[in-house]
This record gives C-alpha cells, sequence and structure tokens, in this order.
C-alpha cells in the first residue's frame, strides 16, 4: 500500500502494543513500518519508473529471508540511540529490549502485509524465488487505511497545538486528495467522508480518549480495519468464483484470470481473463504477440526481462516502423506507448 497508509498504521500498532514501555512508541512504529521501503535505497534502486523500479521495488527489502536482518538492524539502532539520548541528557527512560523489538517486528511485518493484500503483489521467497503472490482484497491506495489511524492517534494525543496541528495537516492532504481525484472515489466513499470527519471532531472534543486511553483508541481503530480488510476478503472470495468461472466460459479450463481491487472503490473489484494469446476485460481485448521471434528477443534484454519478471498479464505491441516493441502490464496499461506499466525495447 502507500506510504502514508503505512505510516499511520505502523503508529497505530506501535502504540496499541508497547505505548506504556517503550516512548515514541507511535513514532518507532511509523519508521519501521515504512522500512521495507526506504531500505530500497540500499539494493541499487533510486528512481522511478523504469526498469530498476521493476526489479528492485518490493524486492529483496520486503522479502521473508531478508526481514530478520533488517528487524534486528532497526532495533539496535533506535535501542542504542535511546540509551545515548538517556545517558548523554540524563533523562528519559531506557525501552526495554523485548518490548522494542516486539514494537519493530509487528509494524515492520504489518508492511508485508499489508503489500500481500493487494492486486500489485509481494515476493516472499526472494531470492531463492521471484514468483508474486496476490491476495487481491484491498487496493493499494484506501482512504479507509488513512482515515481510522489518523483519527485514532488524534484523540490518543495531547491537547496541544503540535498534535493537532500535525492532524491537520495529514487530514488536509487526505481531503485534497480526495476532492482532486473525486472521479475515482466511490460515490458512497465521499458521503460517507465528512460524517467520520464531524465524528472525529466531536471525538476529540469532547475527549473520548486522550493520552491515558490512547492505546485503547489505537487498538480500536486496528480492530475496525482488521473487520474491514476482512470483510474485503469474503467478498473477494464470491468475486473471485464468478471471475474464474467467466475466464473459462470464455478461454478455457487453462484460462489465467485475476479479480483486480480498483483505487478508491471499495469492495469492487474488476476482471482480468487471459489465454497464451489474449488478455481482455469486460470490455476489452489485446493480442498478447508474445510467440512473436521479435518479441522474444525483446523479453531477453535488461528491460524486457525487468518486465517480464513484474507483469502479472504480459502483452506485446511490435511497432516494425520504428522498430520497437512495447512490453506492457495489462493490469495498468491497456493503450498508449507511455506511462507506468509499460517498457519500450529498441530492436536493432
Amino acid at each position: 500500500m502507500d506510504n502514508l497508509a503505512h505510516a499511520l498504521v505502523g503508529a497505530a500498532l506501535g502504540r496499541a502494543i508497547a505505548d506504556r514501555h517503550v516512548a515514541r512508541a507511535g513514532l518507532i512504529g511509523a519508521v519501521a513500518a515504512n522500512m521495507p521501503d526506504w531500505a530500497e535505497t540500499f539494493t541499487g534502486y533510486w528512481g522511478w519508473p523504469g526498469p530498476d523500479f521493476l526489479v528492485h521495488h518490493r524486492g529483496i527489502t520486503h522479502s521473508l529471508a531478508a526481514a530478520p536482518i533488517e528487524i534486528a538492524a532497526l532495533t539496535l539502532i533506535v535501542g542504542f540511540i535511546a540509551r545515548g539520548w538517556t545517558r548523554w541528557h540524563g533523562s528519559g527512560s531506557i525501552p526495554p529490549w523485548r518490548w522494542l523489538t516486539l514494537c519493530v517486528t509487528i509494524t515492520f511485518l504489518s508492511h508485508l502485509f499489508m503489500d500481500w493484500q493487494g492486486s500489485y503483489g509481494w515476493r516472499p521467497f526472494l531470492p531463492w524465488s521471484g514468483t508474486w503472490y496476490y491476495l487481491d482484497w484491498v487496493a493499494i491506495v484506501d482512504p479507509f487505511f488513512w482515515l481510522l489511524p489518523l483519527i485514532a492517534l488524534a484523540w490518543g494525543s495531547e491537547r496541544h497545538w503540535k498534535p493537532l496541528a500535525g492532524t491537520l495537516l495529514v487530514g488536509s492532504a487526505i481531503t485534497f486528495l480526495l476532492v482532486r481525484r473525486e472521479d475515482v472515489v466511490a460515490s458512497w466513499v465521499l458521503a460517507l467522508y465528512p460524517i467520520i470527519c464531524l465524528t472525529a471532531v466531536i471525538g476529540w472534543i469532547r475527549y473520548w480518549f486522550g493520552p491515558v486511553g490512547r492505546q485503547r483508541a489505537a487498538a480500536l481503530a486496528l480492530a475496525v480495519l482488521v473487520v474491514y480488510a476482512g470483510a474485503h476478503g469474503t467478498v473477494a472470495g464470491i468475486r473471485k468464483t464468478d471471475i474464474r468461472q467467466a475466464a473459462e466460459r470464455r478461454f478455457g479450463p487453462g484460462a489465467a484470470w485475476a479479480a483486480l481491487t480498483n483505487i478508491g472503490r471499495p469492495f469492487s473489484w474488476e476482471g482480468i481473463y487471459a489465454s497464451v494469446d489474449t488478455v481482455a476485460g469486460d470490455d476489452w481485448r489485446l493480442p498478447r504477440n508474445l510467440r512473436a521471434p521479435a518479441v522474444v528477443r525483446a523479453l531477453e534484454t535488461r528491460e524486457g526481462g525487468a518486465m517480464a519478471q513484474f507483469a502479472r498479464f504480459l502483452a506485446a505491441e511490435v511497432d516494425t516502423t520504428n522498430k520497437t516493441i512495447y512490453l506492457r502490464d495489462a493490469r495498468y496499461a491497456r493503450a498508449g506507448r507511455d506511462g507506468w506499466g509499460v517498457v519500450r525495447v529498441r530492436m536493432e
């Protein structure tokens, strides 16, 4: 999922798990929950888009093999910084290693699960296997994964201008994104949004929770998110059955298929179906051209190999005039020759 969701959920998790034992558990949780992404800078990935992004994003830093190393490294860094700060300033508390480790571990693992639950995918068994796994439950961007933890963090904060300013800043950014992309956001989400905001304001003013009850507020928000994600999984199971049956009717028993999540539209999925030669949706159809000699050669290049290992539904377009092969992942790009989900391979 997006990094704002990882940060807010990680902060709520850190607070719910270790707030009584680890100072600034929410901040530590937000950092740990984003570690698989920012650690990618150490693997050779420095830019977007392009082949490097396709190869390195959600790569080794998101794998089960690297997770213990990253968790141990961050735990040691935070632990020694906390101890050094306490000794230098003569104030503050030293976090117990067991609680600090638990906080970092759970919040780090939340990133892996949240990535897995979408349609972008997760490669847990790198470096031995580059196979992608997809739950196809919740979209890569879901406003409720912003709003619920943000409200819980605000309700559990001190009634001071600093946490209030931070909440308003993040809340304003969320509002801007929802309004700016209202064309892709479900109408019921937009209708529910002001009700959620009003509830958040009332809860903050009436002091439903405070610093004493902030663990309960964070735990409550996380419980609601668990139910919310679980409901998506249940409905997705029903939708997947329908999509699989449709794929078999169109392309036979060996057809590939997926229920793709829709950004901004919770509890809705787009069906995609594929045979060896064709990839299609309910109202579109593309030739895959994967057995064309020029495409086979293109897939042996660095750019082509990057797209081949990333694409869930790979298709190719051959432009003989410009001697160019356009490789695309039909999840994201079904037309056009530029942008996200398309790689251009020039053939000499």
